[in-house]
């Protein structure tokens, strides 16, 4: 599966040229590691590519200097910009937004302009790291939570278990209090939020505060009455009075949003904001009625390096998350809307297809191992793209799952109840695992709700073939494992969207992390990693290494276009434009591609979605004792952004523009609409270590290879924990949002 240039040219399809920034000053010193003398990106936009952690086909050195010029090699605790590019500190963590806060771990980015120099900056915050936001919170934010009361509380339990069942505990219970308490700040610091900025006269760029400035949060409307509202079939699910699952008896009305991931903006200036990893604070399957399983299925928990079970205390509805969040940043009293219709899943981003006489088509992926691509089609066409009407085509339509077939077609699902069941065979699958829904218990409204204090699944676990012919038997269409009205039905399926998509023989694919639709209509699909978990894994017949591998970790980027550049068609075709991996090994550098930004003349952005526990570890042998390939994840170094053009000479290379600071993600990126300004979104800097002390650095031995696959070793100088964005001696480590530029000289 190795992609030639041409290759990668003619299945890009894109357009001559380049990205142009403009010589805009900026006021953050840039960190420079030492650069090759070969001028490689020769476009409007030029630069030369940084130094990364191991040989590129792309870094200007010969395969016989390689060995000399990566023998020693340096991490650095800072966002790293090629010679001639700055960055700016916009917002970080703690900073003040409306009445409440900038969050924690800022994801998704979108700017929608107000005029040529001012806009607003929506901004998505993902969720919590437990070190360093324990570690630092009474610092940043000046004052203190009972983290120490409630560990001392967990850990003196009989049960040994550091989790507790909080929403079970009398209200008048001081410890009920405390983790409320520190539930609610968590909560907060997660959801979107909306600054105002503009670029001033000598080309910085400022907070101007205005009236839209606020924050939805994973408690807005818990004490506040800001509710976020919901559309679609799910309504009728949150409307039951009874079920057999846990209702929160607050009908269409929703308590905040959080796990806010990727997203996508619509052409009439609203923002999508997908909630991702639900799942760590409430208890993600439900029942064939669509009802949530009880807040206690998913305990609260703490300890000294994990936070989770946040919803739980507060009584959280798990069935109204996991959703897409429409939101308009231009109005201040807009706090968001939950569109059901997109479906209930690990949303991980929103790829918008908006054009005039033709139906909405927004994609969107779980980013889960063994998740699937997902597209809703509007059930009406767009007449004005601009129009923000436009927002209720998102009421009505229909959810489809994707079948990728190994010969390099495809199909659309129908997620609806007359859709056949039809599993994929576990042994076509990378650890051979499927879950399929349980479908409604054949007992007595009395025993179902016995039932629903103690269930902890509702989904089968298939690992062999033969269990698949028997589900079949039993079970005909999605009609089947579903109960309730029409309506009900259909907003049950699309709340357990990932286990019914699985029942109708969805491909299980490989962690899709961002949809983006190209300047001609097709999609793009980054897809972090193709190992298998105890959820499920990916395809083998579609998810294969460039020499044939599987299970492979590091990634792909997939290209999928529409029959007829329909968007509303319901056949399609793809390809695989490039994978991660070693260039010795036929990848193309990078490892674990997340975000995707195509810009106006179509070339790819792309930032990289690496584990934090897997950065920089160090790699002395490449084979185990049986002969085994061992993890190489660590020679990869920081997360990063790359740049990979789509025409000229240097089409289908990837460069290397920047390395993030020390255990973080560089996520999010945007540009203005001049494409003169990148905004990025730092994520998480000293997740696993916390604050970096006394500049505290290791000495760690790697063994890497040159671009033609000849082996040396490489020491390497690894920052433990982080203090940027201050980088001063100890400072605490903070989520942000930067600008960078390109200087005047």
């Amino acid at each position: 599966m190795s992609i030639k240039r041409r290759e990668f040219l003619l299945l890009m399809g894109g357009s001559a040229g380049a990205l142009a920034l403009g010589s805009l000053a900026g006021c953050d010193k840039v960190t420079k590691t030492p650069q090759p003398t070969a001028q490689l990106v020769n476009a409007s936009f030029s630069f030369n590519p940084i130094k990364g952690s191991i040989p590129l086909q792309t870094d200007g050195f010969k395969p016989e200097q390689q060995k000399q010029h990566y023998n020693n090699f340096e991490v650095v605790d800072d966002l790293v910009l090629p010679s001639g590019f700055q960055y700016q500190v916009i917002a970080t963590w703690g900073d003040k937004v409306g009445n409440s806060r900038f969050g924690y771990n800022n994801d998704y980015l979108s700017f929608i302009p107000i005029n040529e120099n001012e806009g607003y900056l929506s901004v998505n915050f993902e969720y919590i790291s437990a070190v360093p936001w324990m570690q630092t919170y009474e610092q940043v934010i000046g004052k203190s939570l009972p983290f120490d009361e409630v560990k001392a509380v967990l850990k003196g339990q009989s049960s040994g278990k550091k989790e507790i069942n909080a929403f079970a505990l009398k209200d008048n219970d001081p410890v009920k209090a405390k983790i409320r308490e520190i539930c609610k700040e968590a909560l907060l610091d997660q959801g979107l939020g909306i600054i105002s900025i503009k670029k001033t006269s000598d080309g910085k760029w400022e907070r101007t505060n205005s009236p839209a400035d606020r924050r939805i949060s994973g408690i807005s409307g818990l004490e506040d009455k800001r509710y976020l509202k919901s559309t679609g079939p799910a309504v009728a699910v949150f409307k039951k009075k009874q079920g057999v699952g846990y209702i929160d008896k607050l009908g269409d009305r929703i308590i905040g949003t959080f796990a806010n991931c990727a997203g996508g903006t619509t052409p009439w200036g609203t923002v999508l904001s997908a909630e991702e990893n639900f799942q760590s604070q409430l208890p993600e399957p439900v029942y064939a009625d669509g009802t949530s399983f009880d807040p206690g299925k998913r305990p609260f928990a703490l300890d000294d390096e994990e936070l989770y079970g946040q919803g739980n205390v507060l009584g959280l509805a798990a069935n109204k998350y996991g959703w897409i969040v429409e939101i308009d940043p231009a109005s201040p009293k807009d706090f968001g809307t939950k569109h059901t219709w997109l479906g209930r899943y690990r949303h991980e981003a929103v790829g918008v297809r908006v054009e005039s006489g033709k139906p909405l088509a927004f994609y969107s992926g779980c980013d889960r191992r063994g998740g699937h691509i997902y597209k809703f089609v509007s059930s009406k066409k767009v007449n004005n793209p601009k129009d923000k009407a436009n927002s209720k085509l998102l009421q009505q339509g229909m959810l489809y799952a994707a079948k990728f077939n190994p010969d390099g077609t495809g199909r659309w699902i129908p997620l609806k109840p007359d859709t056949a069941i039809q599993p994929e065979l576990p042994s076509k699958v990378a650890g051979n695992l499927i879950r399929l829904p349980k479908g409604p218990a054949a007992t007595s409204k009395q025993a179902d709700k016995k039932q629903a204090q103690t269930k902890t699944s509702d989904f089968f676990d298939i690992s062999k073939d033969e269990q698949v012919a028997q589900y079949k038997k039993k079970f005909k269409k999605l009609n089947d494992l579903y109960t309730g009205t029409a309506q009900e039905k259909q907003g049950a399926i699309l709340i357990d969207a990932h286990y019914a998509a699985n029942a109708v023989g969805a491909t299980c694919t490989a962690r899709p992390e961002d949809t983006e639709i190209a300047p001609n209509g097709d999609l793009y699909i980054s897809f972090t990693s193709g190992s298998p978990d105890k959820e499920g894994g990916p395809d083998n017949r579609i998810f294969k290494g460039p020499n044939g591998e599987t299970p492979y970790e590091y990634g792909w980027v997939m290209r999928l276009t529409e029959n007829g550049n329909n968007p509303a068609a319901t056949t399609f075709r793809w390809k695989m434009l490039a994978a991660g991996g070693e260039p010795s090994a036929g990848g193309f550098g990078f490892a674990n591609p997340d975000n995707l930004l195509l810009d106006s003349k179509g070339n790819m952005w792309m930032v990289t979605d690496m584990s934090t526990s897997k950065m920089n570890n160090a790699v002395k042998t490449r084979t185990s004792d049986n002969d085994k390939p061992v993890s190489i994840s660590g020679i990869f170094g920081n997360n990063a952004l790359w740049y990979i053009p789509t025409s000229g000479q240097d089409a289908g290379k990837a460069f290397l523009f920047a390395t993030g600071p020390m255990e973080c993600e560089a996520t999010g990126p945007c540009f203005t609409p001049d494409e003169q300004t990148m905004f990025l979104a730092i994520q998480h800097p000293g997740e696993t270590h916390g604050v970096r002390k006394n500049k505290a650095v290791e000495t760690r031995e790697f063994i890497v290879t040159t671009t033609t696959g000849e082996e040396f070793l490489q020491t390497r100088q690894v920052p433990i924990g982080s203090n940027w964005p201050s980088k001063d001696p100890d400072a605490p480590p903070k989520p942000g949002v930067v600008v960078i530029t390109k200087s005047n000289t």
